[in-house]
């Protein structure tokens, strides 16, 4: 069972990335998955967290309005795009499967007790 996180980088402040989570080994279509990052010197956060079926979100207050979180169970593939960058989003972003369908979202999701599975992280950087 592997998530490979992809498509960090060093991008401008005001910039856009999207972040892509693979999953192999298994499916994780009937699974929530979760977005978290880890910044220098701080401890792992939330980020966001995407329903089985893709069609509710739950947002971190620091990102909302500027991420937006999708996913393709076909291609067991889940994504978070990010806009409107910040150096204070420089981070080390891991996806991560949740233990259940994340209906209803409960507050379990967002934290790290609420994930099974965790990808190794993909670093991005935001420069001023």
């Amino acid at each position: 069972v592997q998530l490979q996180a992809s498509g960090g980088g060093l991008v401008q402040a005001g910039g856009s990335l999207r972040l892509s989570c693979a999953a192999s080994g298994r499916t994780f279509s009937n699974r929530a998955m979760g977005w978290f990052r880890q910044a220098p010197g701080k401890e792992r956060e939330f980020v966001g967290i995407i329903t089985w079926s893709g069609r509710s979100t739950s947002l971190a207050d620091s990102v909302k309005g500027r991420f937006t979180m999708s996913r393709d169970n076909a291609k067991n593939t889940v994504y978070l795009q990010m806009n409107s960058l910040k150096p204070e989003d420089t981070a080390v972003y891991y996806c991560a499967a949740a233990r259940g369908t994340g209906i209803p979202i409960s507050s379990l999701y967002y934290t790290e007790r609420g994930m099974d599975y965790w990808g190794k992280g993909t670093l991005v950087t935001v420069s001023n």
